[in-house]
């Protein structure tokens, strides 16, 4: 993987450049505050009975909260309520993002070693049937062709308006991205997740739904890590929480690539785990009343 900008590298490149970023300044900090919250999550004393209801839960609140980014904010009720997700263009994307967070735990061995696999079918199940044509679906964009987060509505933002790499660039950094995984790098889950997700949503390399492509991404990195191995800490409510004017500032952080901004996305990244985690202890709150 390349830096996201040209003009800002971290010289001399170590030979693991994501343990590189692990050691920036506050960075070890957020890690330490991410991992006490996951542990909070998984010693509650529901998580022993009732675990699979906290995982169900999790994921349609992490689709939710991904769709509410991507554009399509709706209420959880009606996430929950609704049975057609084929009707109009926030509709196809509330049931791309629910379709993700459904494949992601199913993609874990295939992702360490072959991410580019595991990013195909992700699109595919994202954009499958989705009014997307079908030449696209599942392969990175080739020259010329255009990128929409929502086919079918004309949705902008400072996520859609950033430069976007040509084609040649989005393989290069594909590679490259996928050749880190691979590497199996000894930087924290946290910080791997961070990148992934970043790199994904600055390089858009797919013609649709990038967004909540690289957030289940970054589900993937999370749960395959170890880190979050139920998934009930959903990165993606946190993200969303936090709302997407915040989104956008963190990402450009990442498209920066100097050591502060990639520290910040990092950050904000740490920040959006434990604001999934908070939510599902009250998941767990919860059902403990018997109240969910």
């Amino acid at each position: 993987m390349s830096t996201p900008a040209s003009d800002a590298s971290f010289a001399p490149r170590p030979e693991d450049p994501l343990a590189a970023l692990a050691s920036l300044p506050g960075v070890p900090g957020v890690v330490e505050s991410v991992r006490q919250a996951v542990d909070r999550v998984y010693s509650h004393r529901v998580m022993r009975r009732r675990s699979n209801e906290v995982t169900s839960e999790a994921a349609l609140r992490a689709a939710r909260g991904s769709a509410a980014l991507s554009g399509a904010d709706w209420a959880l009720e009606e996430v929950r309520r609704r049975s057609d997700f084929s009707s109009e263009p926030e509709a196809r994307t509330v049931g791309a993002a629910l379709r993700l967070t459904a494949e992601a735990g199913q993609l874990l061995s295939i992702w360490v070693q072959s991410p580019l696999r595991v990013l195909a079918r992700l699109h595919l199940v994202a954009a499958g049937g989705a009014g997307v044509p079908d030449d696209t679906v599942g392969r990175p964009r080739l020259a010329g062709e255009p990128v929409t987060e929502m086919p079918g509505a004309d949705i902008g933002g400072p996520l859609l308006e950033a430069p976007l790499p040509g084609a040649d660039e989005v393989a290069a950094r594909l590679d490259g991205l996928s050749a880190l995984v691979v590497a199996a790098s000894s930087a924290p889950a946290l910080v791997t997740a961070a990148v992934v997700h970043g790199e994904l949503l600055a390089l858009r390399p797919f013609g649709s739904y990038n967004g909540v492509v690289a957030r289940t991404a970054e589900r993937v990195v999370l749960i395959g890590s170890g880190l979050d191995p139920k998934s009930v800490c959903p990165a993606e409510v946190g993200h969303a929480e936090l709302g997407r004017a915040a989104y956008a500032s963190a990402f450009e952080g990442y498209l920066s690539g100097t050591p502060g901004g990639m520290a910040a996305w990092i950050a904000h990244c740490g920040r959006a785990v434990e604001l999934g985690a908070r939510e599902s202890t009250a998941v767990c709150e919860a059902l403990q009343r018997g109240a969910a």
